[in-house]
């Protein structure tokens, strides 16, 4: 299985968040996050989106507790500031990956986490369109499957499999779509 930090930035967007989460409940991926990039996440949503009521983000933080209990992770604190990345502020999420002990840190922020930095880790920043190709190269059914699955729990509103993939692409998901678009029979 292949393990990763969710940096914020992709945990923002509900439509994107649920379909990363939904491959991690297939376990194609094992999810790692911190309670301060569950706090960045938030707080930028409930900043940008004043409809939107805090505890029902706070339900969905519970939720991706309960549901990858080991996700949340604690205890990286202490090397965040020994870490150099050209945004100091993303520091924790290296410091996340590295006590977590990942492959990848997936980010829409690539600037911010350069592979030169990254490679004596042996960690890579990979865009989350990137990501998914990574688990469509290891398991392309199953990520049928799970995207399948993912369009149909959409409820409200329902999306047909044009109207999903139109919606994948606004999320940049656009190599990803390609790849959709050849088996739109399949979700």
């Amino acid at each position: 299985m292949i393990s990763a930090v969710f940096d914020a930035c992709v945990l923002y967007c509900v439509l994107l968040r649920e379909l990363l989460l939904s491959f991690a409940t297939a376990k194609l991926v094992d999810p790692f996050w911190s309670q301060e990039i569950q706090d960045e996440w938030t707080h930028s949503l409930l900043r940008n989106r004043p409809d939107l009521q805090q505890e029902n983000l706070e339900r969905v933080c519970r939720n991706m507790r309960f549901h990858f209990p080991n996700g949340l992770v604690r205890g990286y604190e202490s090397i965040t500031s020994t870490l150099t990345l050209p945004d100091l502020k993303d520091r924790h999420v290296l410091a996340v990956a590295l006590h977590a002990e990942v492959e990848y840190i997936v980010t829409t922020n690539l600037v911010d986490f350069p592979n030169d930095i990254l490679q004596p880790y042996g960690i890579q920043a990979l865009s989350p369109d990137e990501f998914i190709l990574l688990l469509i190269q290891k398991r392309p059914g199953r990520v049928l499957q799970v995207v399948k699955a993912h369009r149909l729990s959409l409820t409200r509103p329902s999306q047909t499999v044009g109207e999903y993939l139109a919606t994948l692409e606004k999320q940049g998901l656009l190599k990803t779509v390609a790849f959709l678009r050849e088996h739109r029979d399949a979700i």
